[in-house]
């Protein structure tokens, strides 16, 4: 749903990008620091109350999630592990992100029902993107989802940093927001993939209908004259 900033984004984002490109810094680097500058950003500073300070932190390094992607483009790198190591760190990330909040509902915000909320927030994201990445193994279409990565950090960094600075009842509008909107995606994608099942199930059936009426075709028609029977060699005497 956000997509229509990456544009934006990444012109922002590109003269760093060009700048780390002359380093020998790799963007498989830069994975691996954005993982780790949000996991330790929010480990540490969500359990113990460090709302906006941890959000601000962590936000930092979700911009890395761009800029590795753009400095593979500008290497002339890119290739399918760094996609899959990309997806691999962003769901270390998301469970960094939401396993703090858990723990600080816990233990200092005691409201067990939001580290609930919370904990569904993040599972229904776990679907979200398996979903997709299953169907993409399986050649299928799943092009669609109002909740995607993007406006998950948005909504819930975005809520936890407002709801340290004081600002009330954001933080539980947020993960409220969060945990339906994720689910109307999940449910939103596994239709789509069953959709494209089907479609590529009738493709290949028409498919096997339309081989198998080829050889019928040209099959020799049954009116068509017998051969002349040769006649039987003759028995010497």
């Amino acid at each position: 749903m956000l997509n229509f900033l990456r544009p934006g984004v990444a012109r922002v984002l590109t003269p760093v990008g060009k700048a780390l490109a002359r380093t020998p810094i790799t963007p498989n680097m830069i994975t691996v620091i954005g993982t780790v500058g949000v996991s330790g950003a929010a480990l540490s500073m969500f359990p113990i109350g460090e709302l906006f300070p941890g959000a601000f932190t962590a936000t930092i390094f979700v911009l890395t999630d761009m800029l590795d992607g753009l400095l593979a483009r500008i290497k002339g790198n890119s290739g399918p592990f760094g996609a899959f190591l990309d997806s691999s760190m962003d769901r270390v990330a998301d469970a960094a992100i939401f396993g703090g909040m858990v723990i600080w509902f816990f233990r200092g915000g005691h409201n067990a029902l939001l580290a609930y909320v919370t904990l569904f927030c993040l599972c229904c994201g776990f679907l979200v993107s398996y979903v997709k990445a299953r169907a993409q193994g399986l050649g299928l279409s799943c092009d669609v989802g109002l909740i995607e990565r993007p406006e998950r950090m948005l909504i819930g960094l975005t809520s936890i940093g407002l709801s340290g600075l004081g600002v009330p009842y954001v933080l539980p509008i947020g993960l409220w927001a969060l945990a339906a909107g994720s689910l109307f995606t999940a449910g939103q994608r596994i239709r789509a993939v069953h959709q494209s099942a089907k479609a590529q199930a009738s493709g290949q059936q028409e498919a096997t209908g339309s081989s198998d009426s080829g050889p019928a075709a040209s099959a020799p028609s049954a009116t068509s004259a017998p051969a002349t029977p040769t006649s039987p060699a003759k028995e010497r005497p």
